[in-house]
C-alpha cells in the first residue's frame, strides 16, 4: 500500500492517534515489522505513525480508509478502530492549541466535540484511560514503553496556558465565541494544579448567574456546562438552580437537554457545527442508546444524580415504551432507583422524578 505520512517536529500532532494505532496492531498480535510489511510501508513510516512523529491525519483519505480495512482483515479489534476518529479530533485540538499560527480558527470553534473526543484529550493530558478502552487487555511489553499517549510536561503546561488565553479571548467575540469559550473552559478543568483550579473557580463563578435564566436562551449550553463544571469544584447549587430554572417546565429547554445528552453519549451520530442543533430534535436520534447512557451515568456519576434523574424522567415521559426495548437495562435502572429513593441524599425534585421513573418501569415490566 503506497501510503506516505508527512513528518512534523512535534509529536503532539499525532500522538493520540498513533497510540490507538499501536493498540490496534497489538490487538491483532502483530509486530511493527510484520504490520509494516502487511501494509506495504517501510518500518520507519509505521513507527513514525505509532509515535506520532508522522501524523496519520496527513495520510490521504483513500489510503487511510484502506489502512483501516486492512487492519480489520488482519484481526484487529473492531471496537479499537472506532477510536481513530475521536483520537484524530483530539490531536487536532491539541495541535491547534499548541500551534495556533497553523490555523485561522481554533478547532473548538468549528464543531461540538463528543464525549469520546473529550476522553481522548484527557488521556493525552493526564493519562486517564477512556472507559471504553479500560477493559481491553494489553499484551505484555518489554522495556520502557509508554502506557498512555501522555504529552510531555512542557507541552501540557503550554496547552493549558494557551487554552486559558483562548477561553478568555473568546468572551470578547460575542455570539461567534460562545462555542469556543464553552468548550475551551470545559477542557481547562482537566488541569488540576492549584493556580488553575483557582482561575477556573473564578471564571465559572463569574458566569454562575446564567443558571438563573429561565428556559432556552442563546447561552443555554454555556449555562449547563458552567453548572456541571461547578459541581466538579464542589458547588452543587448552580446545577440545582439550572434544573429548576433552565430546564423544568420549558419544552424547548427540555428538548435541548435530551439532544445535548444524545450527542454527548453517542445516540446522535452526525457531527454538529454549533450548539444550535439542541433546539430541534434530529431525525436520527436513538432513544434506547440514550437510555443506556443515562442509566450508566446515574450509576457511575453520583455527583450529577439530580441532572441524570431529571433527564431520565424527561426521556421516559416522552418514550414510556423504552423499558420494553431492553428489559435487563430497565431492571438495572429499577434496582438503582430503589436504592436512591431509600436514601435521603437527593433533592426533593429528584425524589419526585425518580418516583415517576419507578412507576413507568413497573408499568412496562415484562
Amino acid at each position: 500500500m503506497a501510503v506516505k505520512g508527512a513528518a512534523r517536529g512535534n509529536a503532539a500532532t499525532g500522538r493520540t492517534t498513533g497510540f490507538v494505532l499501536r493498540m490496534a496492531r497489538e490487538s491483532a498480535n502483530c509486530t511493527q515489522a510484520g504490520m509494516a510489511e502487511a501494509m506495504g510501508v517501510d518500518l520507519c513510516t509505521w513507527q513514525g505513525w505509532e509515535t506520532g512523529r508522522r501524523s496519520l491525519a496527513h495520510v490521504k483519505a483513500g489510503a487511510f480508509l484502506h489502512l483501516r480495512r486492512r487492519l480489520l482483515a488482519l484481526g484487529t479489534d473492531p471496537q479499537t478502530l472506532h477510536f481513530f476518529e475521536p483520537a484524530m479530533d483530539a490531536d487536532r485540538i491539541i495541535s491547534g492549541t499548541l500551534h495556533p499560527e497553523d490555523t485561522d480558527r481554533h478547532p473548538l470553534a468549528d464543531w461540538v466535540h463528543t464525549r469520546d473526543t473529550a476522553h481522548m484529550i484527557s488521556w493525552a493530558l493526564n493519562g486517564r484511560v477512556p472507559p471504553a478502552l479500560a477493559q481491553r487487555p494489553l499484551p505484555g511489553r518489554r522495556g520502557p514503553v509508554a502506557k498512555a499517549p501522555v504529552l510531555p510536561a512542557p507541552d501540557r503546561a503550554a496547552f493549558f496556558a494557551q487554552l486559558r488565553n483562548t477561553a478568555e479571548s473568546a468572551l470578547h467575540a460575542g455570539s461567534d465565541g460562545l462555542l469556543l469559550h464553552r468548550q475551551a473552559l470545559y477542557l481547562c478543568s482537566y488541569d488540576r494544579t492549584p493556580d488553575v483550579t483557582t482561575w477556573m473557580s473564578q471564571a465559572l463563578h463569574a458566569r454562575r448567574g446564567l443558571s438563573a435564566a429561565h428556559g432556552w436562551t442563546p447561552h443555554w449550553a454555556t449555562a449547563r456546562s458552567t453548572a456541571t463544571a461547578l459541581v466538579r469544584l464542589g458547588d452543587p447549587q448552580p446545577l440545582l438552580d439550572f434544573i429548576d430554572n433552565g430546564l423544568a417546565g420549558d419544552d424547548a429547554a427540555e428538548n435541548a437537554n435530551l439532544n445535548y445528552w444524545a450527542y454527548w453519549l453517542g445516540a446522535l451520530r452526525e457531527p454538529q457545527p454549533d450548539d444550535g442543533f439542541m433546539r430541534h430534535r434530529p431525525a436520527t436520534w436513538e432513544p434506547v442508546r440514550l437510555l443506556h447512557g443515562l442509566v450508566t451515568g446515574l450509576h457511575q456519576a453520583s455527583a450529577y444524580v439530580d441532572l441524570y434523574a431529571h433527564s431520565l424522567w424527561a426521556l421516559l415521559t416522552i418514550h414510556r415504551w423504552l423499558p420494553l426495548a431492553d428489559p435487563r437495562l430497565a431492571n438495572r435502572l429499577a434496582s438503582h432507583t430503589d436504592g436512591l429513593l431509600d436514601r435521603n441524599r437527593i433533592s426533593p425534585r429528584s425524589r419526585r422524578e425518580l418516583s415517576s421513573v419507578h412507576y413507568v418501569l413497573r408499568e412496562n415490566r415484562t
